[in-house]
């Protein structure tokens, strides 16, 4: 972007929640099914049905208010939003706007080397819309409702940002808060975690906000990027052409890297909100809010801290280890059961990390236990196990092709590396004998050549043997020579 200017952004970021059943009904809240499978009268808006909180819905969002450092609302109560849609049955959706759960928070990002803080000025509950399925083969559009009545958080900020790079970093810190409470998976690639954009440039040092755009429910971190950079160029390359940026709602294509204006952007007025008049307020009393407060977990920055000081590992590691809620608690796990806790982290910060991306799964994709890991990589660290075969394992088992038996598996496989010393001695003087140009390389101060006639053993003796015990025997044979 033009450096004369800089970008204002605030971020209306909606999560879902992983409750079992919807906010109002008891229809389940699982990803995918049938188109229209996931519903009933209820969420369907269908006459003379009517709502029932789902109680789970508000602790949840009162976890999410407190870890946002937000003020929660002691009578909070529900508002119709009236707009119609066709994903939207009822012609209304059940929101709140003058009484949220929670409000004027603080959430403290990182972006390079700087920290900065991004005030919360509002977050409140309501119930998801369903999608639109538009057709690959005719003009058509259908409606599937299962989402209609999912329970969602929206976490709207005040204009804090001046970057891409922050809307990022404050993403990435809302999905740690709320993994880490346990509310919500916050899967942007299934649509349980997604941002609308409103956006507007000025000149640097001008104390007035430009016009806003609004760009919905984008899904993903990297393609929010993108349109913040598009939209931002757009609006600059318009002003400095005196033309004027029209206040509107676009539609962001992250595969055409364009947007298009959608409508002219709403107002409150033009919801005409009003008391939901089928669900009473709700009265939240202090000891409530104290005891939700007592029961919130260790977050990623309290667990970071611990994994440096309990386990000893490196800033940098516990960092990278503490980024998924799951990858923490299996790497404790995997401590838990015997395995040497830098070991562990170099294996999950390592070999793990390049196996998933090889097999493009997620942390969360995979099915394994932590003793199993446990007992290979005590065998390979300790020097049993070579440690190309122990990842070749590894990868079985993360593919969920693993045995169920470690050592079992090894031991019939012939995996274990010989401690017949014996034996080793035969192989190395047999690598010395077929080798006397090396040998003399060696004696005249080529130390590299060692690495060739261990290589010469392993292969004949078929990796039965601890590469490094052979590259011990082989100096020590060498020296004699």
């Amino acid at each position: 972007m033009n450096k004369e200017w800089e970008m204002v952004i605030g971020l209306e970021v909606h999560v879902e929640l992983s409750t079992k059943s919807k906010i109002f009904c008891s229809c389940t809240t699982e990803f995918g099914g049938a188109p229209n499978t996931h519903c009933c009268p209820v969420c369907m808006g269908m006459p003379g049905t009517l709502p029932v909180l789902n109680k789970e819905v508000l602790t949840r969002a009162i976890k999410a208010g407190l870890a946002l450092n937000c003020e929660i609302e002691k009578e909070t109560r529900f508002d119709r939003k009236n707009y119609f849609y066709p994903d939207l049955p009822k012609a209304y959706q059940i929101s709140q706007l003058y009484k949220p759960i929670a409000h004027d928070g603080l959430v403290e990002i990182e972006v390079g080397e700087e920290t900065k803080q991004i005030r919360i000025h509002e977050m409140h509950m309501e119930e998801d819309a369903g999608k639109l399925i538009h057709s690959d083969w005719d003009n058509e559009t259908y409606p599937d409702y299962n989402r209609c009545g999912v329970p969602l958080l929206e976490i709207v900020s005040e204009p804090d940002f001046r970057s891409a790079a922050e809307v990022s970093a404050y993403l990435e810190k809302i999905k740690s808060l709320f993994t880490y409470l346990g509310i919500s998976d916050c899967k942007m690639q299934e649509g349980s975690m997604r941002a609308d954009v409103n956006l507007s440039v000025r000149k640097k040092g001008a104390a007035e906000y430009g016009t806003r755009t609004e760009m919905k429910n984008i899904n993903s971190v990297k393609a929010i990027e993108r349109a913040i950079e598009s939209e931002a160029d757009r609006q600059v390359d318009l002003l400095i052409s005196g033309e004027k940026v029209r206040q509107e709602t676009r539609h962001w294509n992250d595969d055409k890297r364009s947007s298009y204006a959608m409508r002219s952007k709403e107002n409150a007025q033009d919801y005409r909100y009003f008391p939901e008049p089928d669900i009473p307020p709700m009265i939240i009393t202090d000891e409530e809010i104290d005891e939700i407060r007592r029961n919130l977990p260790e977050f990623m920055g309290e667990k970071k801290a611990r994994f440096v000081d309990r386990y000893g590992l490196s800033a940098y590691d516990a960092g990278l280890l503490v980024q998924n809620k799951k990858q923490a608690d299996f790497f404790e796990s995997v401590v838990h059961e015997g395995a040497d806790a830098k070991a562990t982290a170099n294996w999950m910060i390592g070999y793990f990390a390049k196996i998933m991306k090889d097999l493009a799964i997620e942390f969360e994709d995979i099915e394994l236990s932590a003793p199993r890991l446990s007992k290979l990589i005590g065998f390979v660290e300790s020097g049993k196990v070579n440690r190309k075969d122990g990842i070749e394992l590894l990868n079985m088992m993360i593919k969920g092709e693993g045995p169920d038996d470690v050592e079992k598996y090894l031991e019939e496989k012939g995996l274990f590396l010989s401690n017949d010393n014996s034996e080793l001695e035969k192989f190395v003087l047999e690598a010395i004998e077929a080798n006397p140009k090396a040998v003399e390389e060696y004696k005249a101060g080529k130390e590299k050549v060692v690495g060739f006639l261990v290589g010469h053993v392993m292969k004949n003796a078929k990796g039965k043997f601890n590469p490094s015990v052979v590259k011990d025997a082989m100096k020590t044979e060498l020296k004699k020579q």
